[in-house]
């Protein structure tokens, strides 16, 4: 079989693995190992939580090297109004992967409520909606044969999903925790239907949680937790570690682990490692990189990831540095 048919038949399993079999009924969100930065389009809870107009940029090519391989472009802006009582902000992005594409923008609106003199309860709506593409025909499902030659596949797909979610995000300067939904419509991806397969767009929950500890003047240390649900799919685990050095420099790595059908069976997904710059009062820079633990590694060990942030806001009094969260 030559390249360009192993890449497209390649494309195809992702499909049905993703998309189109009765144990998986669902396309995957993109993933971001720099998920911190991309916290609005987690949790619509968190818009205005930088007290200041705040935009920022994320970059993803995952899995270098492999043709179709996920490619994902977002970019998020909010800010607080009403005395830093509500919080708005806007989401737009853009994922391929194979054959699929995905263009879409939600707008994020929240309520933000004092707790006690330094923290803030939030809790966020969002809602949007997205341009999903498919070009199944093109699938090479074998040598000679094209999608055109199988039912599941012989219909392109074009379809606009509306879609909603929600959030609480619990902050200060020093810690954070949430939980969200930012999916909640189960959306058809296809007119197509046979007995056992569906396809549709799952339900997705989040749960993150990070503090800072200060262990000298210079060195601070930042950990944060992500774990991430979605239907038909294995319960994922984020574990971070940063270390900032100077409130200019962090040096920091993630572990990502799939939990398989118990509790008891767990699976190694990647080790990523990241740093940070604080440019200026203004302006962030970082940079993350992928090693794929899991069996797609042999083919395809490496993912990229940058991230450019800029706040809006002059003097002390509107902009602290860093803005660990």
């Amino acid at each position: 079989m030559s390249t360009r048919n192993t890449v497209k038949g390649w494309a195809a399993a992702v499909l049905l693995a993703l998309g189109v079999t009765a144990q998986v009924q669902a396309q995957q969100d993109a993933m971001f190992s720099q998920y911190m930065f991309n916290t609005m389009a987690l949790n619509p809870a968190y818009a205005g939580s930088r007290d200041v107009l705040s935009m920022t940029a994320l970059y993803r090519a995952q899995w270098i090297g492999l043709q179709g391989a996920p490619q994902t472009a977002t970019f998020t802006a909010d800010m607080p109004l009403n005395s830093e009582r509500i919080g708005v902000g806007i989401q737009l992005y853009n994922d391929r992967i194979g054959n699929q594409t995905e263009t879409g923008g939600y707008l994020t609106y929240a309520f933000r409520f004092r707790v006690g003199n330094r923290s803030t309860l939030s809790l966020g709506l969002s809602g949007g909606v997205s341009a999903y593409s498919n070009r199944l025909t093109d699938v090479v499902l074998a040598p000679g044969q094209t999608g055109a030659s199988d039912p599941a596949f012989a219909v392109d797909i074009n379809k606009m999903l509306p879609n909603f979610g929600t959030g609480v995000y619990l902050s200060n300067d020093r810690s954070y925790i949430g939980i969200s939904a930012p999916r909640l419509l189960r959306n058809n991806l296809t007119d197509f239907s046979a007995p056992g397969i569906r396809s549709r767009q799952a339900r997705v929950g989040y749960a993150m949680a990070g503090f800072v500890i200060g262990l000298s003047p210079a060195i601070k240390l930042k950990p944060s937790m992500l774990v991430k649900y979605s239907e038909g799919a294995p319960l994922g685990f984020d574990g971070n570690l940063n270390l900032w050095l100077n409130d200019r420099v962090a040096i920091g790595t993630s572990f990502r682990k799939n939990q398989f059908y118990t509790f008891s069976s767990f699976t190694n997904d990647a080790i990523v490692g990241l740093l940070e710059f604080q440019l200026s009062d203004q302006i962030r820079f970082g940079y993350a990189y992928d090693h794929m633990l899991n069996r797609l590694g042999r083919f395809s060990p490496n993912s990229h990831e940058l991230m450019l942030r800029y706040e809006f806001g002059y003097g002390k009094n509107k902009i602290l540095t860093p803005r660990y969260f």
